[in-house]
């Protein structure tokens, strides 16, 4: 049969791929099917045809996997937060796991590697600690929405739709954040609605009202507002801050970022507070950490404590050994290992970062823990330690070349691995292998209905390397 774009057919799907669509063959040809699960047999509409693969949008369910469950969020099957809230939880965990070993196979080429069953998120919905929401001119409607009379398109408030740029989902309450976020949310909206300001346009690059990212911690109970606009307008933002706090007595803090850059990004190059100090605090384990606007934090607080505790385990330490920390960000790894060890060091590009860090060991009464600002890259290779233990916790990109070089000879007795992203992970560990056993590789759930997958990994240098 020749497949062509458009066409519409059966097809039973048979596994999973990295990034949530269901793989079926036809013909010997693989097809990416969206929002669907392993055991589906499904009526597909092919969107796009190429020589070794094609892509298909679902049209029918035909016999449902036993594998498959309903969504509990209305829009699950249009917002990229959630891409297998139809698929069971357990099953979400061995896939995770698969797809892990299947990127160490396929990339690596390491195929001996011992991963371990995924350890499950404490809790499966409301765990996030952070959600970002855009404004937008452009809002995409809800199929239920197509029936209603004089249903707007020019405002929303909400998540993208995978595949748009410019257009949101009005959102009028998310499952990953917790309860009160909704209630947030739903007051900023009816406020910059009844403002009659514009939003911002991503084609048109007018108007004001951008982002509405919303912290929350858990261990303290209390809340950042963080609404970035185009540009400073106090009194636009003033009240609406005012009337936040004078709703949710939770809420710590109120901040104005201002980004008049065409990037769609949520933090400016201005940042003003409008309530409160700037800040709030939350734990992990038994540390503290303040957390400002731009600061870089886990957004799972209850899973970043599972990953760090199997960090804790795979860097082995006594005692007396001085572990390295390559990227350690606002240093929440190196103040979780440094009771055990007897010197941490964090390296970091980002100055903010590293001006938390530290201010997050001293709130944390550690003495034990310095911080490098730098390009790694840089940095690295002219550096006078020589770590017992090296913890490489890299961005989604993986490590670059340099630095993986730079890595291999420091010849650290240990590596510990964190990764966000199974494929430069398996190409990072293809270059560690020459001088390093991996004895473990730790998956660990902090992404309940998505694909995302972090895990940890320890490995071991060779004595005769």
């Amino acid at each position: 049969m020749i497949l062509r774009k458009r066409d519409i057919v059966e097809l039973r799907i048979d596994r999973i791929a990295y990034g949530g669509k269901g793989v079926a063959r036809m013909d010997g040809l693989v097809v990416f099917v969206k929002d669907t699960v392993p055991g589906d047999r499904v009526l597909g509409r092919i969107t796009k045809k190429k020589k070794d693969y094609a892509e298909a949008n679902l049209v029918e369910l035909l016999i449902p996997s036993p594998d498959r469950i309903l969504p509990q969020c209305p829009y699950s099957m249009y917002c990229g937060g959630c891409q297998w809230q139809h698929l069971e939880y357990g099953r979400q965990l061995e896939y995770k796991r698969e797809h892990l070993r299947e990127a160490m196979s396929r990339i690596g080429t390491i195929s001996d590697v011992t991963v371990h069953d995924t350890i499950p998120c404490e809790n499966r919905f409301r765990y996030r600690n952070k959600m970002e929401f855009s404004f937008s001119d452009r809002r995409w409607l809800m199929p239920e929405e197509f029936s209603k009379i004089g249903t707007g398109t020019g405002f929303g408030l909400g998540l993208h739709v995978p595949g748009t740029f410019c257009k949101v989902i009005d959102i009028e309450a998310c499952l990953l954040q917790s309860e009160m976020g909704d209630q947030i949310l739903h007051l900023v909206r009816e406020y910059v609605r009844a403002s009659n300001v514009p939003v911002y346009g991503l084609k048109s690059h007018e108007g004001f009202w951008r982002f509405l990212t919303l912290r929350y911690s858990a261990a303290f109970n209390e809340w950042m507002v963080n609404l970035v606009t185009s540009e400073e307008r106090i009194a636009l933002t003033g009240p609406l801050a005012e009337l936040l706090c004078r709703r949710f007595e939770n809420i710590r803090t109120v901040v104005n970022n201002i980004n008049s850059r065409k990037a769609a990004i949520a933090f400016g190059e201005k940042e003003v507070v409008l309530a409160g100090d700037g800040y709030i605090q939350d734990r992990i384990g038994k540390f503290c950490f303040q957390i400002s606007a731009n600061s870089f934090f886990q957004t799972n607080t209850s899973g970043a404590l599972r990953l760090y505790d199997k960090v804790m385990e795979y860097a082995g330490l006594k005692g007396s050994e001085t572990v390295l920390d390559l990227y350690c960000g606002t240093g929440t790894i190196p103040i979780f290992l440094s009771e055990k060890a007897k010197e941490v060091m964090g390296m970091e590009i980002v100055e903010r970062a590293v001006l938390d860090a530290k201010k997050n060991c001293r709130e944390n009464k550690i003495n034990n823990c310095r911080f490098l600002l730098g390009d790694i890259r840089n940095n690295l290779s002219g550096l006078q330690l020589r770590p017992d233990v090296l913890v490489v916790d890299p961005p989604r990109a993986g490590m670059h070349k340099d630095v993986l070089s730079s890595v291999l000879e420091l010849a650290a007795d240990r590596i510990v691995y964190v990764s966000c992203n199974p494929a430069t992970m398996a190409r990072d560990m293809k270059e560690l292998i020459k001088q390093y056993d991996i004895t473990d590789i730790q998956p660990v759930d902090m992404f309940p209905h998505t694909f995302h997958i972090e895990a940890v990994a320890r490995l071991v240098r060779r004595t005769n390397s």
